[in-house]
């Protein structure tokens, strides 16, 4: 139960802290196309490598949590 609660809630962060990141917006971006003025490598900077590696940190959490929850 309380394994359930935990993935419901880090769920929830994963998609908040995904939506909150915008390299590439539009239909374009999410093809894989780039328009002339971002077609350059950015390196991430200050919250948006916080945001970054949260998301990580969260999604391997959630795998964790997943794989527990099935051998319970």
């Amino acid at each position: 139960m309380i394994f359930s609660l935990l993935q419901v809630i880090i769920a929830a962060v994963i998609v908040g802290l995904i939506l909150l990141q915008e390299r590439s917006s539009g239909a374009s971006g999410l093809l894989g196309g780039s328009d002339s003025t971002n077609s350059f490598y950015q390196a991430r900077r200050g919250a948006e490598r916080m945001i970054f590696r949260t998301t990580i940190a969260l999604v391997v959490a959630f795998a964790v949590l997943s794989v527990f929850q099935l051998s319970a």
